[in-house]
């Protein structure tokens, strides 16, 4: 399957091509943004759960979250005591080549992902394990950055998870939010710097800061690096702000101006966003892909995907 394909790219409005995550049962779809869409990846394991593609290399990367991950009416949620054996894979475009990159025990049950194809590392949050990590791309050098408890001590506070992440890379910066309990009110959003400071360790960076705190259920995170601004999506209580796709203005002091772009989410997950065409992409586990305009605040619920079930990571690949 090629991402040039000329049914899709002479489309106005349709240049590039989404790759969503289907969570139950597990695959990997690419889905243009009039609505038609493909399987690229069946008969995946476990749960996946945050995409990047690398559309010039032909290669999909993404997380695996476990074993001990399982969904309940749409939502993953695991047991007392997830074994952490959740992976990094990868594969090509068309489905070809599939393999682990980080193999089970070394990535925890990782959530969100990044792909730095400059700096040649994948960077994930690993939820249970609550930490912040990264590899090089062949899977190598697995790295802990940050560590905001320790397994399996801790792993019951939902407050330490870590779950989204993104790269500020001109600013040095990584963030991440911790989302906090279901409905709690407790998710945040931090930051620190992309590489450790001397003489620090995970557990103890003088570097980290609490950006946003008192969120709904904070997820996924993107940058519209042109405007400076941080995008999330947040679940959570639908009457405190819940469940909704949010954005505030990056500063050297933090993020200010907070404002909800969009609501009605079905329990949002994935976000994405086209720099060039301007637009951010949601999902959610209802198995709904939404479009926005983020300069004019329009939104529309341009194609449904219900069909293929509960709906975790995404990410657009321009053409």
């Amino acid at each position: 399957m090629n991402i040039d394909n000329p049914n899709h790219a002479d489309d106005a409005g349709n240049d590039g091509t989404l790759y969503v995550l289907q969570a139950r049962p597990p695959a990997i779809v690419a889905l243009w943004p009039d609505g038609t869409h493909e399987v690229v990846l069946a008969n995946l394991t476990r749960t996946p759960d945050g995409i990047k593609v690398d559309a010039r290399n032909e290669l999909i990367y993404w997380t695996n979250m476990g074993t001990g991950i399982h969904l309940v009416d749409g939502d993953p949620v695991s047991g007392p005591l997830p074994p952490n054996d959740g992976t990094i894979e990868c594969a090509k475009l068309d489905g070809s080549g599939h393999r682990v990159l980080v193999a089970s025990g070394e990535a925890g049950t990782p959530k969100e992902i990044v792909l730095d194809k400059e700096g040649g590392h994948l960077y994930w949050c690993d939820r249970e394990g609550m930490r912040v990590m990264r590899a090089r791309l062949d899977g190598g050098d697995v790295t802990v950055l940050v560590r905001t408890g320790e397994f399996p001590r801790d792993t019951a506070d939902a407050t330490r998870h870590c779950v989204g992440i993104v790269l500020d890379k001109a600013n040095g910066h990584l963030y991440w939010t911790q989302k906090g309990a279901p409905d709690a009110g407790q998710g945040r959003i931090f930051r620190a710097g992309i590489e450790m400071p001397a003489g620090a360790q995970p557990h103890d960076r003088p570097d980290v800061e609490c950006l946003l705190a008192n969120l709904p259920e904070p997820i996924d995170l993107d940058i519209d690096h042109r405007d400076g601004m941080l995008y999330w999506t947040d679940r959570g209580d639908d009457s405190h702000d819940g469940n909704t796709l949010n954005r505030a203005r990056i500063t050297a002091a933090g993020l200010t101006g907070h404002e909800v772009l969009a609501r009605e989410l079905k329990e949002g997950i994935g976000v994405s966003l086209d720099a060039r065409g301007r637009r951010a992409f949601v999902t959610d586990l209802g198995g709904n892909v939404r479009e926005l305009d983020i300069d004019t605040k329009e939104t529309s619920h341009f194609t449904s995907v219900a069909h293929l079930g509960p709906l975790t990571g995404i990410d657009f690949a321009a053409t």
